[in-house]
């Protein structure tokens, strides 16, 4: 079993800075890609940020240059770094992770518990 935390979430007003990081526990051999989605209420969950674990990133339209993803594998931690965040950023944040967990084992697919981030003026 794998274990995703996030911590960094919290209120910021529009302009501001925010980085979110998101650290993977558990049975781990190896992370393939990470990622940070984000879901408001009534609305789908929808790709923010996503990196290889070679480190190629991609990006949803909305964040593409406000929002910078890394991750270290080292310690199985990705992160999200936003910046000039709008009041439409708003948003429940998820980690998810794409985890082998045994050497020739499967590819699952995990996700962390969500975290707010809240813009406001």
């Amino acid at each position: 079993q794998v274990h995703l935390v996030e911590n960094g979430g919290g209120l910021v007003l529009p302009g501001g800075s925010l980085r979110v990081s998101c650290a993977a526990s558990g049975s781990i051999f190896r992370i393939n890609d990470m990622g940070w989605y984000r879901q408001v209420p009534g609305n789908e969950r929808e790709l923010v940020a996503q990196i290889s674990r070679g480190g190629s990133a991609k990006y949803s339209g909305s964040v593409q240059g406000r929002f910078i993803i890394d991750r270290n594998n080292a310690e199985n931690t990705v992160f999200l770094q936003m910046h000039m965040l709008k009041p439409e950023d708003t948003a429940v944040y998820y980690c998810k992770a794409d985890v082998i967990e045994a050497m020739w084992g499967p590819s699952n697919t995990y996700w962390g518990q969500g975290i707010q981030v809240t813009v406001f003026s």
